[in-house]
């Protein structure tokens, strides 16, 4: 092994970190530094600093990947340094890809013969699928508008207002018109008879949720497709839809076979998946999939041959790292279709176990559901002296990060926890979450209520008259999001 020694300015050797005076100098934070500091104080002093980051393991409010076997961890740090970009330099890679967009493709149903090549491709994430798949349906529109002399300025997408925030982001980037169906309470996903009453012929498709982000519930795609295609014979439309199974698309073809909302359904096009979220492969990895070639149109794939040889490129990004494409490979031949079913079998039971467990205490309404992704969404029954914020909070002196946030419009009322069941959470750890969730609940018990604590009247309005449950509690949920943003903004915290 060869050692190495840095030298400082004064030439003398650093043969310990925390004996440097790099530890007790202030680090560059806005420009930077004049000189070079040695690696392993630059290693250690970092390091260090990430400490004080939450343990990925424990955060239960990602449904990101935080576990992969060391073999694949190893695949990973070999193939960091290929840019995917480069197919010429990288064909292997890129046959590794072309595999996965196959496998995927068929894993959802798509009609293709049996040494037929699927049309997709790997993205950074779900965002980026969502954008490619919006771009397709809208230039779809667009020429099919075009070619019948129908104006082709106005288009809109319909979806649930439970949908990921990207799906904003693509209507307000690329000009399309964002309808949405609103939720009420009981009811947290698309109401697929709402949507299909909110189609019209300016609707390049209409985005369904297979794992609803707020509560896992996977939405009624066999049903909106029978609307759609009623409704497309009555008018001569025809609106197609896309799934959006970033969450779901992984859990479904396992463990609820018999569950059509992929390519069997004729109006599916297109189905975006997240790799890196119960496609077991760490965070930057998404899919998108069409249902045939014609549903992708030929002006939206560029070629580039700058690179060493022909290349058809639709991205929205250009260079982007291997590894994770790689490391999707890696897992898709590795667990087979029996291995990605133990672990969502195991997914699926440990949220039983979590579930049961919260319904014990008999101090929470559960809001998810057992078929879906498999999570736990749960809200206090009683608001009176705490709240979900309250508990949230306590929880993370465990160490466990869950989330409390509101449900969207018509809905917003209604505060929720969520635990996401991923790979690596085991039922030890299901129980050991209960157990802490228990005694954050006998600690707030004997407690004053914070909110009345911390909070004057001027947080929560100075409001005459009888007020219903919902206006007391929709006060209460303002009034502590105030007291919270101001306490954070008091703790230097952005």
């Amino acid at each position: 092994m060869v050692l190495s020694r840095a030298a400082t300015e004064s030439g003398e050797n650093v043969c310990s970190t925390f004996g440097s005076r790099y530890v007790r100098t202030a680090l560059p934070k806005h420009k930077i530094g004049e000189s070079s500091i040695p690696k392993e104080a630059a290693y250690q002093i970092i390091k260090d600093e990430l400490m004080l980051d939450g343990n990925p393991r424990l955060n239960l409010a990602s449904f990101v990947t935080t576990w992969m076997e060391p073999e694949c961890d190893k695949l990973i740090m070999e193939s960091i340094n290929k840019n995917y970009v480069d197919m010429d330099e990288y064909p292997v890679t890129t046959e590794l890809q072309n595999r996965c967009v196959n496998m995927i493709a068929r894993l959802f149903n798509a009609p293709l013969e049996e040494t037929e090549t699927a049309m997709g491709v790997g993205t950074v994430g779900s965002s980026e699928a969502i954008m490619l798949a919006g771009l397709a349906f809208k230039r779809n529109w667009q020429n099919k508008r075009k070619a019948e002399g129908k104006p082709y300025d106005k288009p809109n997408i319909v979806t649930g207002a439970n949908v990921q925030v990207c799906w904003e982001k693509f209507a307000r980037y690329f000009e399309v018109e964002l309808k949405e169906v609103k939720l009420s309470e009981g009811y947290y996903v698309m109401d697929p008879d709402k949507a299909a009453e909110m189609v019209d012929e300016n609707t390049i498709c209409v985005a369904a949720i297979l794992g609803s982000t707020l509560n896992g519930e996977f939405e009624d795609v066999k049903r909106l497709n029978d609307l759609l295609v009623k409704k497309n014979e009555e008018t001569g439309w025809n609106t197609p839809i896309h799934v959006d199974a970033a969450s779901g698309g992984f859990i479904a073809p396992f463990i609820y076979p018999e569950l059509e909302w992929d390519f069997r359904l004729p109006l599916v096009k297109s189905i975006n998946v997240s790799g890196h979220k119960y496609g077991l492969v760490y965070a930057g990895i998404g899919w998108v999939v069409w249902r045939t070639q014609q549903d992708l149109p030929d002006e939206l794939i560029f070629h580039i041959n700058y690179l060493g040889a022909d290349q058809p490129t639709f991205t929205l990004n250009f260079s982007k790292g291997s590894s994770q494409i790689i490391a999707q490979y890696y897992q898709l031949i590795r667990l087979g279709f029996e291995g990605y079913k133990n672990v969502m079998e195991n997914c699926r039971e440990n949220m039983v176990v979590l579930r049961e467990g919260i319904e014990k205490t008999e101090r929470f309404n559960i809001v998810s559901k057992e078929v879906g992704v498999p999570l736990v969404a749960f809200s206090l029954k009683d608001h009176s002296f705490h709240n979900e914020f309250e508990i949230s909070e306590m929880l993370r002196r465990f160490g466990w990060i869950v989330p409390a946030y509101t449900m969207p419009a018509d809905a917003q009322h209604i505060t929720v926890l969520r635990v996401v069941i991923r790979e690596d959470f085991s039922r030890t750890l299901a129980e050991r979450l209960v157990a802490d969730i228990v005694k954050v609940l006998h600690e707030l018990d004997t407690l004053p209520s914070k909110i009345s604590k911390k909070m004057g009247a001027e947080d929560f309005g100075n409001v005459k008259g009888k007020k219903v449950d919902r206006d007391v509690l929709m006060e209460v949920i303002v009034g502590w999001r105030k007291f919270v943003k101001d306490r954070k903004k008091m703790n230097g915290v952005c």
